[in-house]
């Protein structure tokens, strides 16, 4: 019985002893391979910028080429431990039917990316609102876009998504309207406090002259009416100057004792600076 033990034993150390080699050289090819996969892809995208590709189209092919270039380290490192190549792309081949059917969302997020690509809804750089997220495009994936909030959050949205839905794209012309409102009493003047608002804007260098600001009566409020102030900007200034707008619209309406009613009432009252 002992013999038996110990030969199964022998069996085992024999086969760990043969078998070690190969797992460590695998263990070393994908982590070479991986690191060396990481390194390959600022070349390419440098070779890419010097031959004036797009910038959507670059981050597009780099990620795949990454994606591919890891698949081949991973077959080569499978290779090594004793997988046959025939055997193994069958085995592949299988598992890639069966991974389709059930990552079909994934596939069509590919599809999309392609889409984007040649199409060009957007591009790095530009502003886009997409589901209802505003953000600035960072990077177009081959499954997803990443885009920056003014918040400096980063969203990861799935191009099936961005196909599917509209993209409202607030670069594509060069500017942005700003949508404010402010409110003002029915008694007080219109064309007094439009002309402090525009005297407000006329002195923001984020304000663009060309398109002009929009100023008017959007709608009339149980108390107030309510004014909408439309100046257009540059997209990378659309925080910064909804900020400095509706700031200096107080100081000037405090300036000119431009009065507002409270909710609590329909008295009129003073405000602040």
């Amino acid at each position: 019985m002992m013999d038996k033990v110990y030969g199964y034993l022998e069996q085992l150390i024999d086969a760990v002893v043969l078998f070690m080699p190969k797992l460590i050289g695998a263990i070393a090819v994908l982590l070479i391979g991986f690191w060396v996969v990481g390194k390959v892809r600022k070349p390419v995208e440098m070779a890419l910028e010097k031959l004036s590709f797009d910038g959507a189209f670059i981050s597009f092919v780099t990620s795949l080429l990454e994606a591919g270039l890891k698949a081949v380290v991973i077959l080569l490192a499978a290779g090594m431990v004793g997988f046959e190549f025939a055997g193994l792309v069958g085995i592949i081949a299988g598992a890639a039917f069966a991974i389709g059917l059930a990552l079909q969302g994934s596939l069509s997020n590919f599809a999309a990316g392609v889409i984007i690509l040649l199409f060009k809804p957007y591009q790095l750089g530009d502003w886009i609102e997409v589901q209802d997220k505003f953000g600035k495009v960072e990077e177009i994936q081959i499954f997803n876009t990443i885009i920056s909030t003014p918040g400096r959050k980063t969203l990861i949205i799935p191009n099936g998504q961005v196909i599917d839905g509209i993209v409202t794209n607030f670069s594509r012309k060069g500017a942005i309207r700003l949508e404010l409102s402010v409110t003002m009493p029915y008694a007080e003047s219109f064309p007094k406090v439009e002309k402090i608002i525009g005297d407000v804007l006329a002195s923001m260098p984020k304000v663009l002259d060309d398109p002009a600001p929009e100023i008017g009566i959007e709608s009339y409020d149980s108390h107030n009416l309510i004014v909408a102030v439309r100046p257009y900007v540059e997209p990378d200034d659309y925080w910064e100057a909804t900020f400095e707008a509706h700031r200096k619209i107080k100081a000037a309406f405090s300036e000119h004792k431009i009065q507002v009613a409270y909710s609590e009432g329909i008295e009129l009252g003073s405000i602040g600076d």
